[in-house]
């Protein structure tokens, strides 16, 4: 690891850490609270993938719906407007949106096809976003002289990588430049992620086999046809598998490339010296 003991973690000049684990555990809320600490650049996979890798996409597809309104065609057509995604840190709707719900079109769905697409263009992305850690942890310090670098990914990292393979190219390449945290949450955490999702499912990406399997399942178990699933109904349905699934993915990313954390130690660091303690406390306890 880039860190070998809580010694030095401690005595590093250049603090690297990537935090990995389910949305909704405390990444963000870490990654906030050390970027307004002044001394750390707070890098988001999820913002690079939809400005920099489905920008275009994102866009495009608003195009054409935009299409689908006369008045609007035409002024696409004679470029009197434009048409863009406002992707921030805090507004990540835009590549959730175009990822969109597998089912029913007139209920919001997408053709599992072109849902199949969509994952693997995010996919893709994600990847190349997980691989740019390196130079943006290196243009963070030569660019704007952050000695601190926080690389805050997305929940399907777990999706693309082996965690219990010595060799993966992803964790490989993570693990010599950052120091891969993952937030672990208990039961009580999973039951509130899964009432908070059902209150407002969102899009998610999953890992092609995974997605097969559930799918296949779903159409099974209701006796549906593609095209009538309920697009809500389907990943509500999905999201406690989706849990499940990561779970033993995320452990093994951490238990044989990185440290673990838990969700309440995240929510109770107030501030970059609990942070630092918190991680010497967890390398301690690997050592």
């Amino acid at each position: 690891m880039l860190y070998s003991s809580a010694q030095d973690w401690r005595d590093a000049p250049h603090k690297r850490v990537l935090f990995f684990g389910m949305s909704g555990l405390g990444k963000t809320y870490v990654s906030n609270i050390l970027r307004d600490a002044g001394d750390w650049f707070h890098y988001s996979i999820d913002y690079r993938i939809g400005t920099r890798y489905m920008g275009e996409y994102i866009a495009d597809n608003a195009k054409a719906e935009a299409m689908k309104v006369p008045f609007l065609r035409e002024l696409l057509l004679s470029d009197s407007i434009y048409i863009g995604s406002n992707i921030t840190f805090e507004n990540l709707t835009p590549v959730a949106s175009y990822l969109g719900k597998p089912g029913d079109p007139a209920k919001g769905g997408v053709e599992i096809g072109e849902y199949r697409r969509r994952q693997d263009q995010f996919r893709m992305a994600e990847i190349h976003a997980l691989l740019d850690t390196e130079y943006f942890a290196g243009r963070a310090e030569r660019l704007y002289g952050y000695p601190n670098f926080i690389c805050d990914t997305g929940g399907s990292i777990c999706e693309w990588v082996d965690g219990n393979d010595p060799k993966d190219p992803i964790l490989s390449e993570l693990s010599k430049h950052t120091l891969m945290v993952w937030i672990k949450g208990d039961e009580a955490h999973t039951d509130r992620l899964i009432e908070r999702f059902d209150r407002a499912p969102k899009p998610m990406s999953y890992q092609p086999e995974f997605l097969s399997r559930v799918w296949e399942d779903y159409l099974k178990e209701t006796g549906l046809d593609e095209g009538d699933v309920d697009p809500d109904t389907f990943i509500r349905w999905t999201y406690a598998q989706a849990l499940a699934h990561r779970q033993p993915r995320y452990q093994a990313m951490a238990e044989n490339w990185g440290v673990t954390v838990t969700a309440d130690d995240i929510s109770a660091v107030k501030d970059e010296a609990g942070f630092e303690n918190l991680i010497a406390q967890a390398l301690e306890k690997r050592g």
